[in-house]
């Protein structure tokens, strides 16, 4: 688990939620999760704590299988 307040990688995200780093992505791509912040030269950086959260509610919602 991260520590608060840190963000991480997408691989280190996607580790954290046990899918892959291109179904994350994917996901980002989709518009299902929205990444905590992107860098200028479009990498994504994740609060692990924030995307289960965006899961939780895309599970609830039906959105997420």
């Amino acid at each position: 688990m991260s520590r608060p307040g840190r963000l991480v990688t997408t691989a280190e995200a996607a580790t954290a939620i046990g899918v892959g780093r291109r179904t994350l992505s994917r996901w980002v791509l989709d518009g299902k999760v929205e990444p905590t912040l992107t860098t200028a030269g479009g990498h994504h950086r994740w609060d692990v704590d924030d995307l289960k959260r965006q899961l939780r509610e895309l599970r609830k919602s039906g959105e997420l299988n």
